[in-house]
């Protein structure tokens, strides 16, 4: 289970970093095109007018993919930022509650967000939703996307409460331990 849940995890994080390379690839494609553009005017040609049709709206999709496929990973690499200045000061018992309900009250907002963006995209779905740039996208698959990623995160959440409810190290709080700057699990 926890080499499928851990694949998991890493699959996510994997196409948050996809999300990025296609960001930068259309930047890039947009700006050689420009460029293109501008040396056909130097030489005396019309411009071919080269350009990513709703390059904005694309990226900024990609983005919101990128930003909510990435948390389950940055998660459990110990990555998200925590208040570990309160936990060392209380007792390591208090410590432990303070964590198991700071998962729990996390993993109670993630469901409830994920639940939500389920719902949007559904609708967006049902009602055949497009957003408004150049190329009509269909609103579901960016919100599927992130959806998705709620999941993902809401999976890594209530993994790390069963660890922390069974007396086990929340994966976040072992790499903690083990290597601050670069997090090993």
């Amino acid at each position: 289970m926890r080499k499928a849940l851990n694949a998991l995890y890493q699959a996510s994080t994997a196409m948050a970093a996809c999300c990025l390379v296609v960001i930068a690839s259309l930047v890039v494609l947009q700006v050689f095109g420009r460029i293109f553009d501008w040396a056909r005017t130097v030489v005396g040609l019309e411009p071919l007018g080269l350009q990513v049709p709703s390059l904005a709206e694309i990226a900024g999709f990609l983005l919101v993919g990128a930003s909510f496929l990435a948390l389950s990973g940055t998660l459990r690499n110990g990555d998200h930022i925590r208040v570990a200045i309160l936990l060392q000061s209380v007792p390591k018992v208090g410590a432990r509650i303070l964590n198991v309900w700071a998962v729990a009250v996390a993993l109670a907002l993630a469901v409830f967000f994920t639940w939500n963006a389920g719902l949007l995209a559904f609708d967006s779905y049902k009602f055949n939703e497009t957003s408004y740039g150049v190329i009509p996208i269909p609103l579901v698959f960016p919100q599927s996307v992130m959806t998705f990623g709620l999941l993902m995160f809401s999976i890594a959440l209530l993994d790390d409460l069963i660890m922390a409810l069974t007396g086990k190290a929340p994966s976040f709080e072992s790499v903690v331990k083990a290597d601050p700057i670069e997090g090993k699990e």
